[in-house]
């Protein structure tokens, strides 16, 4: 449907510790799947990650059932820890709900990223293999959201969108795996690792936009 075209998905470790981390977008987490599928199809060394998931996301109920199925996990740094401990790859979301209820205004434009998956990498010696995803922004472009009917409804956002998800081309770029090493340092020097990976997944995002050809 989406017509996926996945780059550099071999640079995700065959096996061991591994952090997948991507922009996030789309109202829905279509690009989680879309990830997590490209690299369990790929020809060699196969693997199935886990993907951590918004809490708003299991309440929805076909989405929270679909999404149990596939192995996704509440976005909880304990459930990423154990995960990691295990030997698992993991894909996160740093930017959280503020990037997956963006509005199309602000379409591929990163937003805050927080620092829990750096200290997670740090101490479980777990490579970072940054993702840039294009496409999703168009999926399900929302115009506003209608914050007083979200907080009414208990829920992170209400955008006015299409009621459909609409089949736009999705490019993924998977990086060079990110090695960063588990000393102490304080947290201005986390948060500089953290920009790092964030100007990376940037990259990659300007090369699937310049790799585009059109929107659907």
């Amino acid at each position: 449907y989406f017509r996926v075209q996945a780059h550099g998905v071999e640079n995700i470790p065959a096996e061991g510790p591994v952090l997948i981390i991507s922009n996030h977008s789309g109202q829905l987490p279509i690009d989680g799947l879309l990830i997590g599928y490209a690299l369990a199809s790929r020809e060699k060394d196969a693997r199935i990650p886990r993907a951590m998931i918004e809490r708003f996301f299991p309440t929805v109920p076909w989405l929270g059932n679909l999404l149990n199925e596939v192995g996704a996990v509440l976005g909880d740094p304990v459930n990423c820890a154990k995960m990691l401990a295990n030997d698992e790859a993991v894909i996160v979301f740093p930017e959280g709900i503020r990037g997956s209820g963006k509005l199309y205004h602000d379409r591929y434009q990163l937003k805050r990223f927080g620092n829990g998956f750096m200290h997670l990498a740090m101490k479980y010696k777990a490579p970072i293999v940054p993702v840039g995803v294009v496409g999703c922004e168009e999926t399900i472009p929302a115009i506003a959201n209608i914050k007083p009917l979200a907080k009414a409804l208990g829920i992170p956002y209400a955008p006015v969108a299409m009621p459909v998800v609409l089949p736009a081309k999705v490019h993924l770029n998977f990086g060079a795996p990110m090695y960063f090493d588990d000393l102490e340092i304080p947290e201005e020097q986390v948060t500089e690792r953290v920009e790092k990976v964030k100007a990376e997944i940037s990259r990659l995002i300007d090369k699937g936009l310049s790799e585009r050809k059109r929107l659907f």
